[in-house]
């Protein structure tokens, strides 16, 4: 887009857009990691705990 000579505010808006996905990934992850812990616990009760 820069190479293109777009406007900034062009550039900024799909910045933005990537941003949001990115974030988004992010917050899909750490929730898959979460549910896959509470799913699945250890034997040990004080560990888990700790977890």
């Amino acid at each position: 887009m820069i190479e293109e000579e777009r406007d900034c505010i062009d550039i900024i808006a799909q910045l933005s857009a990537v941003r949001s996905s990115v974030d988004r990934v992010i917050e899909l992850l750490i929730i898959e990691n979460f549910m896959e812990y509470i799913n699945t616990p250890l034997e040990n009760s004080v560990e888990q705990k700790e977890k």
